[in-house]
């Protein structure tokens, strides 16, 4: 079980978040929505271990994998040594299986630069669950694509989750990715940010 509880977060001398505390249980996905700038991404980095400086804490497992906004690959590596690099005791057998998975079959040789926007984003995903994640983060990672696309990869996403049932959390604006991809729903409002009342999807 995931446990955030941040109290508050500051930046200089402005409070961005107040009291913000929520769960998420093994195998579920949980959506955290609201307006742009209003500290969905802070909550993605605290929640992540990345930014420590908050009061509050969180319980996390160690294996946390995160796909950003963009697909932040090593550009000088091949499609099949991004995987291998980043994700520990990971043999090239499983790699190229998780390459599989994602349609990326044949293209283990290539570099993230001879792919396309939609292929580096499939080469994400499948780094992120190369490495059996205990708590998956998910930032926005549909943003900036076409609607065709952007339904591909949400389709690809929900069974990657199906299959390996990591403690999810989806950082999104789009209110229909939420409804369409999460169990749960907390919303952020206010300055400093505090959330609603957890509601449950559609879903």
């Amino acid at each position: 079980m995931i446990r955030v509880s941040i109290l508050s977060k500051y930046y200089g001398g402005k409070q961005v978040l107040g009291r913000v505390e929520f769960s998420v249980a093994p195998g579920e996905t949980v959506a955290l929505v609201g307006p742009s700038g209003i500290g969905k991404s802070t909550i993605l980095r605290i929640v992540a271990g990345i930014d420590t400086a908050f009061e509050g804490n969180v319980d996390r497992p160690e294996e946390v994998s995160i796909v950003f906004q963009e697909p932040t690959l090593l550009p000088w590596r091949s499609a099949l040594d991004n995987l291998l690099l980043v994700c520990a005791g990971l043999d090239r057998k499983t790699a190229l299986r998780a390459l599989k998975k994602v349609g990326l079959a044949g293209k283990e040789d290539q570099f993230p630069g001879q792919l396309s926007l939609g292929q580096q984003r499939r080469l994400s995903l499948a780094r992120a669950f190369a490495g059996r994640p205990a708590l998956l983060i998910l930032d926005e990672p549909f943003v900036s694509l076409d609607p065709d696309m952007a339904d591909t990869m949400m389709t690809l996403t929900e069974e990657l989750i199906a299959e390996a049932r990591p403690a999810t959390l989806l950082v999104t604006h789009a209110e229909a990715e939420a409804k369409r991809l999460a169990d749960r729903v907390l919303r952020l409002q206010g300055a400093p940010a505090t959330l609603q009342t957890e509601s449950e999807t559609d879903v």
